[in-house]
């Protein structure tokens, strides 16, 4: 038989164990206090990647080692917006579990519908910057291939933004017919194309151009503009608008631009058709 004595180094050393166990519970707890009380009273503008995401990962799993995980998926990533922007699988493949990865999923969404609400209330081609920002918000860290359509109504005002296809690295799909189906469908007027190129080179391919002729020409004996097609890159966004590749195709469709949307991008053009 074991003696009293003799237990007693035991019950020490598991006293010991509990009060680092709790001292560190304590430290981090205060330490997520900090961070909340100065993302509140000092604004969360204010705060650096590391922390704002600190803060999303640990309101979602309180009892995970967050500090630890934030860095390594910083490296991994490279910033907030790629963690943001990275899909499930990828965030599940860095340690990130079934709770955290919903709360990435859902802080992206609410700030990309944030960014969408404008587009609703108000002409979306006399709201550029704004569309430019949500489309990047959006795309620009896609690992993929992803090709949208935004919906607008006869006030140019979004009625839905949809992704048509999701494709790879450098290609994606896009069916001419499938887009003035679904145009057709929610009752659209008018439309603006936007895909990404992963790459980070906005610039638009052969491919990207002959898709964007097929659409105008498809579309135009249906009343059906096409304002744009916007590739997003990680560093900028190109306008085939812009480059004139859309005046060009809207002339060949029997279709002239009569006036600007806006004073403050008037390259955008209300058409109409030539009356012989």
């Amino acid at each position: 038989m074991s003696s009293d004595l003799e237990s007693e180094p035991k019950r020490g050393g598991a006293l010991g164990r509990l009060t680092a166990v709790m001292g560190s519970v304590r430290s981090t707890f205060e330490r997520r206090q900090r961070l909340r009380q100065c993302l509140i009273k000092a604004g969360a503008e204010n705060l650096p990647d590391y922390e704002l995401l600190q803060v999303m990962l640990f309101t979602s799993n309180p009892h995970t080692d967050v500090e630890s995980l934030v860095g390594e998926l910083l490296d991994r990533f490279g910033s907030l917006a790629e963690v943001m922007s990275a899909d499930t699988e990828a965030l599940a493949a860095a340690g990130l579990s079934l709770a955290a990865i919903a709360g990435v999923k859902f802080v992206r969404e609410v700030a990309l519908r944030f960014l969408r609400a404008d587009l609703h209330q108000r002409p979306v081609v006399g709201s550029w910057n704004k569309l430019i920002d949500y489309c990047s918000a959006q795309l620009a860290y896609s690992k993929v291939e992803e090709f949208h359509i935004l919906f607008l109504d006869r006030k140019n005002a979004l009625i839905k933004d949809e992704r048509q296809q999701r494709g790879t690295i450098d290609h994606t799909p896009v069916y001419t017919r499938e887009v003035i189906k679904r145009t057709l469908e929610l009752g659209a007027s008018a439309l603006i194309l936007v895909h990404n190129h992963p790459s980070g080179d906005s610039a638009p391919s052969a491919a990207d151009i002959a898709v964007t002729r097929d659409i105008i020409k498809a579309a135009a004996p249906l009343g059906i503009m096409v304002h744009d097609h916007l590739i997003i890159g990680r560093g900028g966004h190109t306008s085939l608008r812009d480059l004139g590749l859309l005046r060009r195709e809207a002339e060949s469709t029997g279709i002239i631009p009569v006036r600007p949307y806006s004073p403050v991008k008037p390259s955008f053009m209300t058409t109409i058709r030539k009356i012989e």
